[in-house]
């Protein structure tokens, strides 16, 4: 019944024959990436549909945090690569970057907002923590790559700030303030237009599975808050610890870091 119910999803998957017909006369070449990374996205997601259902049948809570201490350690470095920097001295900064706010706003969620006497559940600290890892994972390849390119770039600018007397912070504070806004910007934007222009995926889900349109709204409202703070606070956090691994004692940056 389950292999029925999952086999739906081939005439979705058909749709994108038109979009490799389409690149094929216009000579458009990305067909080969774009089968390459649907194959690759099915089978992952059944990999980790059967392992999950394994996880949610255990439901052991150290098993449950081991798998979420993974997803951030995966979502490290791919931020950490992304953003054309090298892993040696950033993965323990951005690791941890990643994991404190990732665990307190999870734990909030749901001991407040899911109200589960486990605050472990595999059915939420796994696809909650999903969730807030993503938008995680986008943010900091933005604040890092924009960051540390920045300074690179400016590199004359910000030598001379220095040469002036100002400190490291003061210096530092222009590329700071621009990663971050560039970083939460998409957020901010999406915030405001949820409701009007989109319904997510979260309340969009709950009403299709037949939850009452208040209720899937209350759990949206609180997803969207989570990743909001999680994704900030993620980025602040990245952004300053990451610093002290990546200029030498004289503030200046060290271009080693980059790939």
């Amino acid at each position: 019944m389950n292999e029925v119910k999952f086999l739906s999803v081939i005439p979705i998957l058909l749709l994108i024959i038109p979009i490799l017909l389409s690149n094929r006369i216009l000579k458009v070449k990305m067909n080969r990436e774009l089968v390459i990374s649907i194959f690759r996205m099915v089978v992952q997601l059944v990999f980790v549909g059967l392992y999950l259902q394994y996880i949610f049948t255990l439901n052991n809570w150290i098993i449950n945090l081991l798998y979420l201490v993974i997803m951030i350690l995966v979502a490290s470095i791919h931020s950490i690569k992304s953003s054309s920097l090298k892993l040696h001295p950033l993965l323990l900064p951005i690791f941890i970057s990643v994991l404190i706010p990732q665990v307190v706003v999870l734990l909030v969620f749901n001991y407040f907002i899911a109200g589960i006497e486990n605050l472990f559940d595999a059915k939420f600290i796994i696809p909650v923590g999903g969730m807030l890892l993503g938008n995680c994972l986008s943010g900091n390849i933005v604040a890092l790559n924009g960051f540390y390119e920045g300074i690179k770039d400016d590199e004359k600018r910000y030598n001379l700030t220095l040469t002036l007397g100002a400190s490291r912070n003061q210096a530092l504070l222009p590329y700071l303030r621009k990663s971050i806004t560039r970083s939460i910007n998409p957020t901010i934007a999406s915030l405001a237009t949820t409701g009007l222009v989109s319904l997510p995926g979260m309340m969009t889900g709950q009403i299709l599975a037949g939850a009452e349109p208040f209720t899937a709204i209350k759990y949206q409202i609180a997803i969207l808050t989570a990743i909001l703070v999680a994704k900030y606070f993620s980025v602040l956090l990245s952004l300053y610890i990451s610093r002290h691994k990546c200029f030498n004692n004289f503030h200046i940056l060290d271009k080693r870091i980059f790939i």
